[in-house]
């Protein structure tokens, strides 16, 4: 069996409107010479054509997907949110919620884009392939079952293990986010219960602020099965595998999945304009690594991550080809130019040490 790779050129259409980085222009946000809104879709565009150009395409089972339906939007989202994106959206765009503008179409785009996601989670779980990454957007993680949020218009995560669960009997899942911001929406739908280990790691009161705390466990069946880690902005390499250590991977083994699922952000890298971490392709490389030997050692290897955000398009795709390298086994011949220079600029050894001791203390009290 092979790695797969979820991919649709549609996804890259999807249109936020003119934006100055996440503000609409007008009055005194001047419009910008080059770019726009920052979740654009060149970071993923130059993550698919540096895997097409280091040929690591040719080493993957590359596919697309049909569309999410309605059904399966609605195990996750209100009636009456989907009613009101659609209706948004065949009226040529507008904003669902916060920080979530979209253009004419992007229903039916945010539906390739769970649909994405739920081909992978289905794929993986029925034996067709070993492991999968879906290069979907928009992104997910963000968006709450009644609103979206942060460039997020669907859950495409939940809405794939939800559909997972209805059509394959899929049984109990851990998800592990390590986009760079609270993965508030992914929480927001499984907080309540016991059948979804949420875990997010993340730069502390990025976005959402004030969100995301140590002290977020969890409500009735769901106490326990949602973990926040979030890390001193400056933190890079050291601070994630420290967490990964610390306290993802005993939460996950202890939790026992049948699947772990991560929601993959690149926007922890330290060039990166909406967040001040210090991580590199290096470090999200070790982090898959760490979770595709968990999985083998737990629940048969079964491992799928869906993309999320990371908006500095020059870095993302180092950072995304390390992970797909990864999974599938496969090194190409790509030097990431910008690890060495990231490596140089790591956290200073006290901090570093100040950071694992606030770990420890997070993960004598969570896990131990």
């Amino acid at each position: 069996m092979t790695t797969a790779f979820y991919f649709d050129e549609k996804c890259l259409w999807h249109s936020t409107g003119e934006h100055a980085l996440i503000l609409p222009v007008g009055g005194y946000i001047q419009p910008p010479s080059a770019g726009g809104h920052a979740e654009s879709p060149e970071s993923k565009r130059r993550l698919k054509n540096l895997m097409d150009v280091s040929g690591l395409t040719g080493h993957l089972d590359v596919k697309t997907a049909e569309p999410a339906v309605r059904e399966d939007m609605l195990r996750v989202h209100t009636e009456s949110y989907i009613d009101a994106f659609r209706q948004m959206s065949d009226a040529g765009g507008g904003n669902a919620g916060i920080y979530s503008p979209f253009g004419a179409g992007s229903f039916e785009i945010a539906a390739l884009s769970a649909g994405l996601a739920r081909r992978a989670v289905a794929d993986v779980l029925t034996g067709v392939n070993e492991n999968g990454y879906a290069l979907s957007r928009p992104p997910g993680h963000h968006c709450l079952p009644e609103q979206s949020m942060g460039f997020c218009l669907l859950a495409n995560i939940p809405i794939a293990i939800e559909a997972a669960r209805a059509d394959h009997g899929l049984g109990k899942v851990a998800i592990l986010d390590w986009d760079v911001h609270h993965g508030n929406g992914t929480q927001a739908v499984y907080y309540e219960r016991g059948d979804t280990l949420t875990i997010s790691l993340h730069q502390e009161g990025c976005f959402p602020p004030g969100q995301g705390t140590v002290d977020e466990c969890g409500e009735g069946a769901g106490i326990g099965a949602n973990l926040n880690i979030p890390l001193l902005p400056g933190g890079g390499h050291r601070a994630y595998l420290d967490a990964m250590e610390l306290l993802v991977l005993p939460a996950i083994r202890a939790f026992g999945p049948d699947m772990i699922v991560i929601a993959s952000g690149f926007d922890a890298n330290a060039f990166d304009p909406l967040s001040r971490m210090q991580a590199h392709s290096g470090t999200f490389r070790e982090m898959t690594r760490q979770v595709m030997e968990l999985a083998e050692d737990i629940c048969g290897g079964r491992v799928v991550a869906v993309h999320e955000g990371g908006y500095a398009e020059v870095v993302v795709p180092f950072c995304g080809l390390a992970t797909i390298e990864q999974l599938s086994g496969v090194r190409t011949d790509v030097v990431d130019p910008f690890e060495e220079i990231t490596d140089g600029q790591q956290s200073a050894p006290d901090f570093d040490l100040f950071q694992r001791q606030r770990l420890e203390a997070q993960s004598r009290w969570a896990v131990g």
